[in-house]
C-alpha cells in the first residue's frame, strides 16, 4: 500500500513539474499569433523532445545500461537519439520558421548552434540518471530499514519466547517449595500461575499493551513470589495508578522482580525486597529495584543472569542510546534502576 502511494506521488510530481514548464513561457508570451508561434517552436518543441530524452533514459536506460555497466552502449544509443533529436528539432523550427525569416545571415555558425542544441539534450540525460540514482540509493536504505526491522522483530520474539520459558522454570520452582510445606497454597498457586500464563500467551504478543496491564501482572507475579518466603524476608511495592493511554513494550521489567527473589532471599539472614515504578510527565518511566545481595555460588545454577542479559539486550533493540540501565551494590544492598522513553 505504501508503494503504490509513493508511486502515484512520484507520478504527480512529474506532472507537475512538467505542467509548469510547458505553462510559463506560454504565460510570458504576448497574446498574439505569431507570439505562440515562437512559444511552439522554441519552447514547447524542444522541451517535448527533452522530455523524451528524459524519460527513455528515467525509464529504461539509465537502470538496463548506465546502473549496469554498459557505459558504451549507454553514451552510444544517446548520442544517436541526440543526433535524431537535433534533427527533428531544426525541420520542426524550419516548417514554423523557414530559415530567410529567422535572420540576416549573421547569426551564430551552425557548429556553434549544433554545439549548444547538444549540450542542452545532455542536461536531460544526466537528470535522468541523477534521479533514478538518487531513487536507487532511496530505495535501497528502505530495503536495509525493512531488513533490519524484520531482524529487530526477530530479535525481540526470540527473546520474548526465552523470557517466557524463563519465567515459567522459575514459577514452577516456587510451586515445589509449597507442594510439601502448604498444598493447599500450591494448589491456589498453579490457579494464579494459570492467569499469569493466561497473559503471556495471550496478551503480550504485540508491540506494546497498556502500563496498566503489566502493573498488574507484576503484582499478581509479586504476590505470587511472596508464597514461599518466610517472615525473614519483606516485599514492598510502590506501583502508581496510570492512565490506559500509556503503554510499554510487554514483560520488560519482569526480569528484575526475578532477580531480586533470587538474589535477595536468605532462610537464615533478615532481607528485604522492594519495588518502585514512576512517571515523568509524559516523557519518561523510571523503574527502580532494591533487593538485599545473597550472591549465588558458582554451583548454583539458578542464578545464571539470563533475565538481566535478556533485559539489556531488549533495552539496546528498543531504545538503542535512549535508555538508561544502571546496578550498584552497596551496604550489602543490590540497586538497580532502569528509564526508558515512554514516546520511544
Amino acid at each position: 500500500m505504501e508503494a503504490i502511494k509513493n508511486k502515484r506521488r512520484n507520478v504527480y510530481f512529474h506532472v507537475m513539474v512538467w505542467v509548469v514548464l510547458f505553462c510559463f513561457p506560454y504565460l510570458l508570451s504576448y497574446d498574439t499569433d505569431q507570439a505562440f508561434k515562437h512559444v511552439v517552436a522554441f519552447s514547447w518543441t524542444p522541451l517535448f523532445l527533452y522530455m523524451v530524452v528524459f524519460y527513455l533514459n528515467y525509464l529504461f536506460w539509465a537502470d538496463k545500461l548506465f546502473f549496469s555497466k554498459r557505459i558504451l552502449f549507454f553514451i552510444g544509443i544517446n548520442i544517436l537519439v541526440v543526433i535524431a533529436m537535433i534533427g527533428l528539432r531544426e525541420w520542426f523550427t524550419e516548417s514554423f520558421f523557414p530559415r530567410p525569416q529567422r535572420g540576416d545571415g549573421n547569426g551564430p555558425p551552425r557548429t556553434m548552434v549544433y554545439y549548444v542544441q547538444t549540450l542542452s539534450f545532455l542536461v536531460p540525460i544526466v537528470w535522468a540518471v541523477a534521479l533514478r540514482a538518487m531513487e536507487r540509493l532511496i530505495k535501497t536504505e528502505t530495503e536495509k530499514k525493512e531488513v533490519a526491522h524484520q531482524q529487530l522483530k526477530a530479535d525481540l520474539q526470540h527473546l520474548q519466547y526465552q523470557l517466557r520459558c524463563h519465567f515459567f522454570f522459575n514459577s514452577l520452582n516456587n510451586i515445589y517449595a509449597l507442594v510439601d510445606i502448604s498444598p493447599e497454597e500450591a494448589k491456589s498457586t498453579i490457579h494464579s500461575l494459570g492467569k499469569l500464563m493466561r497473559y503471556l500467551l495471550y496478551d503480550t504478543h504485540v508491540e506494546k499493551v497498556p502500563l496498566a496491564k503489566e502493573i498488574d501482572f507484576m503484582v499478581k507475579y509479586i504476590e505470587l513470589g511472596k508464597l514461599r518466603l518466610t517472615d525473614k524476608t519483606s516485599v514492598e511495592y510502590d506501583f502508581p495508578k496510570v492512565d490506559p493511554s500509556v503503554e510499554v513494550p510487554p514483560l520488560l521489567f519482569i526480569s528484575l522482580i526475578e532477580n531480586a527473589f533470587k538474589h535477595g532471599v536468605s532462610a537464615q539472614e533478615e532481607s528485604k525486597i522492594s519495588f518502585s515504578l514512576s512517571l515523568e510527565g509524559n516523557e519518561k518511566l523510571i523503574f527502580k529495584g532494591e533487593n538485599t545481595d545473597f550472591p549465588k555460588t558458582h554451583t548454583d545454577q539458578s542464578g545464571s543472569g539470563i533475565g538481566l542479559r535478556n533485559l539489556k539486550e531488549r533495552l539496546e533493540l528498543l531504545y538503542p542510546n535512549k535508555h538508561s540501565f544502571a546496578t550498584k551494590t552497596q551496604g550489602g544492598q543490590f540497586f538497580i534502576t532502569v528509564e526508558i522513553p515512554l514516546n520511544g
